[in-house]
């Protein structure tokens, strides 16, 4: 029987995510509905990708008795009210990164996971491409050795988007795109926790960091460094440095289509969309959707390649490397 998806919100991510699912099996996944704030945009949304159902306001999407899982694509700063809608109403939940603005928030939407007996998966889709499947198994075999350093980057010019630059929006590099930066190190350090987090960053007008460069101390003197920047581009590339080797995504390292492993070369060719997309290998999001439908299929409650303790993790470093650059949030304060 095919996975039934409700879709929260009628953004560009929802538009992309939709467009995703529809490059799997229909015996497999299907949009059977979807919800915004404004019934005619949800209605238009429906229209766009032949959704049977169309709803203003998500508590109606809440109390549809034909969802299997719900996809929540909603601004970072409603993340957790949203999810906490739907998981009390016993719907199984895959939510957008980042999961939420602090690690209070993080912790109360893993709680309400466990309570209501859902399954419920951070949205970090980069885990799920095939690249980073390879990296994952390179890496448990000891293809480069005893791991040295991690280098990350992501740069993007995002200064004209109100949703990347004002506080109650949830701007900020660090939460909009550094995310992908620090997933990519934990998931390479298999989700342990950094010794020690040095950050130094420089903050807009608005109160939101605009460049953050990290640096992360691991046992065995293994390191990490990373920088997310919105003010201009870099090449955006992550390297994993071993005593035997090198493994490196030359670029986009949050949606790989290329791995380089000790200078070998491997392409890893996306499907094509059959709508226009808002955002760079959109269609890559199949990966993740297809890993909800495994574990919804399997009974578990959540995903062992993006489990709620990475989550976790996640939440609990960008707090430190918040306070020590000094954005504080209005959810910090509650």
């Amino acid at each position: 029987m095919a996975t039934r998806w409700g879709i929260c919100s009628a953004g560009k991510i929802s538009n992309d995510f939709t467009v995703a699912l529809k490059t799997l099996p229909p015996e497999d996944h299907q949009v059977v509905a979807v919800a915004a704030r404004q019934l005619q945009n949800a209605q238009e949304f429906a229209r766009k990708h032949s959704i049977p159902q169309a709803y203003g306001g998500y508590e109606a999407l809440a109390r549809d008795p034909n969802i299997d899982v719900v996809y929540i694509g909603v601004i970072h700063p409603y993340h957790m009210s949203t999810c906490l809608l739907f998981m009390n109403a016993k719907k199984n939940v895959l939510c957008e990164k980042p999961l939420a603005m602090n690690t209070k928030e993080v912790k109360e939407i893993l709680a309400c996971a466990k309570r209501n007996n859902v399954f419920f998966m951070e949205a970090v889709w980069t885990r799920f491409f095939p690249a980073s499947v390879e990296i994952r198994r390179l890496l448990a075999q000891g293809e480069i050795g005893d791991l040295k350093i991690v280098r990350t980057e992501f740069a993007v010019p995002l200064l004209h988007v109100p949703r990347a630059v004002e506080k109650e929006l949830g701007g900020g590099a660090l939460l909009d795109i550094g995310v992908y930066c620090l997933q990519f190190i934990s998931m390479v350090y298999n989700g342990e926790k950094p010794e020690c987090i040095q950050a130094a960053g420089v903050c807009l007008d608005t109160g939101v960091d605009e460049t953050m460069v990290v640096t992360l101390k691991y046992s065995k003197n293994r390191m990490a460094v990373f920088t997310c920047c919105i003010s201009a581009e870099l090449p955006n590339d992550a390297v994993i440095l071993g005593t035997k080797g090198t493994i490196k995504i030359p670029a986009h390292m949050w949606c790989p289509t290329t791995l380089v492993v000790n200078g070998k070369e491997t392409q890893y060719t996306l499907p094509e969309p059959s709508l226009p997309l808002n955002f760079m290998n959109s269609t890559g999001m199949r990966y993740e959707a297809e890993e909800v439908r495994q574990c919804l299929l399997k009974g578990l409650k959540e995903s062992a390649v993006m489990p709620h303790a990475d989550s976790l993790l996640l939440a609990e470093v960008e707090d430190e490397i918040r306070r020590q650059v000094g954005v504080v949030y209005s959810q910090d304060c509650q």
